[in-house]
């Protein structure tokens, strides 16, 4: 993918198309979706606000599990949607409500026909959680590409990064749908966002 095609898709504004709280709120299904998931406060909408320069774009906060719903965000320059999901795993709100965005989630994930890619974040500091497997192992099932990115890579040194990164590669060498780059990132630093952009622009305009 060359960088003129990088920089047009997000060089022009995103916009907020929908949120979906279940199954029957999603749009028609229609150009390729690119979805965002992780365990509640890994920093998904921190990394989808600098990944495509708008501040306010997706909900931010140190709450976590203040993302409840399925964002659905669009641009003019290319057919593509990106989506920013709720945080399965802990969050701080009633337990019910946890139990249903997190089932909510998971049929997203195995059952949306134009879903083109998942982008795992995994908080660095932290790696691979029970949690996690469980998602890679429906992803796996239903035959979804997904790709392993980890946030908040300024938080730890750059050898323990290291580590974290090989470590990660290792645990997916063997999933089917596991892309086998890990990507390694920082909102603040603004490490590995040239990557990332670079791979959902091939997906943009393959």
């Amino acid at each position: 993918m060359d960088d003129s095609s990088v920089h047009t898709l997000f060089a022009r504004p995103w916009t907020f198309l929908r949120g979906a709280r279940s199954m029957g709120d999603l749009p028609e299904t229609g150009p390729v979706e690119v979805a965002f998931a992780g365990r509640s406060n890994v920093g998904k909408s921190s990394l989808l606000n600098t990944l495509v320069g708008q501040k306010t774009l997706a909900r931010t906060s140190n709450t976590p599990g203040r993302t409840q719903e399925l964002n659905f965000f669009v641009t003019d320059v290319a057919p593509i949607v990106l989506v920013d999901m709720p945080g399965y795993g802990y969050a701080a709100a009633p337990k019910k409500a946890v139990e249903a965005w997190t089932e909510l989630v998971f049929d997203f994930l195995r059952g949306r026909p134009t879903l083109r890619r998942v982008y795992l974040l995994i908080d660095a500091r932290h790696g691979l959680k029970a949690i996690d497997e469980e998602v890679m192992n429906s992803l796996d099932q239903a035959a979804v590409s997904y790709q392993v990115v980890l946030t908040k890579a300024d938080k730890i040194g750059p050898s323990q990064l290291a580590e974290r990164i090989a470590e990660t590669a290792q645990k997916i060498i063997k999933r089917p749908a596991a892309h086998p780059t890990v990507i390694a990132t920082s909102s603040v630093t603004r490490e590995g966002l040239d990557d990332l952009r670079a791979e959902v622009a091939e997906l943009a305009f393959a």
